[in-house]
C-alpha cells in the first residue's frame, strides 16, 4: 500500500482551510464586506428622496392639502435631495478609504474598520440633521410664520425632528455639527486603542 498517498491526504484534510484562516486573519474579510455596504448605503440615499415622494404621493398629500403646503413641502424636498447627494458622495468616497483603515497582519484589525464605519456614519447623519433641519425649519418659517407647520414636518418622517421654526436655523446645524465631532472623537479613540495595542504586540 502507498502510504505517502494517504500522508497526503491527512496533510490536505488538516490544512485545507489554512488559505481561508489567512484571509480572515488578515482583516480582508472585514474590510472588504464593509467597503460594499458602503455602497449600498450610498444608493440608499441615492433613492431615499425619491422614495420620500412616492409615499407623499401615494398618501395623497398633493391631493389633499393647500397649495402653501404642497409648496413649502417642494422647496424641503429640494433640501432632502441635497442631504442626500451630501450621502451618496460621503459613502461613496469612503468606500475604498475603509480598505486601507488596517495593515496587512495588524493583530487587531476589525476596531480600525469599525473606527471607520462610525465616523463615516456620524459625519453622514450630521450632514443630514444639519441640512434638512435647517431646510424645513426655513419652510416653516417662510410659509408658516415660524410656528405651527406640523403637517410639513410630518410629511417628512423620519424627519419630523426638524420641526423647531426659528430655532431650528440655528439648533440643526449646530447638532449635526456637535455629532459629526462626536462620532469622530469616539471612532478616533477606537483607532488609538487599536494603535496601541498593535503597536505593543510587536
Amino acid at each position: 500500500m502507498d502510504t505517502s498517498n494517504l500522508k497526503m491526504t491527512k496533510f490536505n484534510l488538516l490544512t485545507f482551510i489554512e488559505p481561508a484562516l489567512s484571509y480572515i486573519d488578515s482583516g480582508k474579510l472585514f474590510r472588504k464586506p464593509f467597503g460594499w455596504l458602503y455602497v449600498a448605503l450610498a444608493v440608499v440615499n441615492a433613492v431615499l428622496p425619491f422614495y420620500l415622494l412616492y409615499q407623499a404621493i401615494n398618501s395623497g398629500f398633493f391631493k389633499y392639502s393647500e397649495g402653501k403646503l404642497i409648496f413649502a413641502f417642494i422647496i424641503a424636498w429640494l433640501f432632502v435631495v441635497a442631504a442626500c447627494w451630501v450621502g451618496v458622495q460621503i459613502w461613496w468616497n469612503r468606500k475604498d478609504k475603509v480598505l486601507e483603515t488596517s495593515q496587512e497582519g495588524a493583530e487587531f484589525p476589525v476596531t480600525p474598520v469599525i473606527a471607520h464605519f462610525i465616523q463615516t456614519f456620524g459625519e453622514w447623519f450630521g450632514s443630514l440633521i444639519a441640512i434638512i433641519g435647517f431646510g424645513v425649519s426655513l419652510c416653516v418659517i417662510l410659509f408658516f410664520g415660524g410656528s405651527g407647520g406640523r403637517e410639513l414636518a410630518s410629511a417628512f418622517m423620519p424627519f419630523n425632528f426638524a420641526n423647531l421654526g426659528f430655532l431650528g436655523l440655528f439648533l440643526n446645524p449646530l447638532l449635526g455639527f456637535f455629532i459629526i465631532i462626536g462620532f469622530r472623537f469616539f471612532a478616533e479613540l477606537c483607532r488609538a486603542l487599536a494603535a496601541i495595542a498593535n503597536n505593543t504586540q510587536k
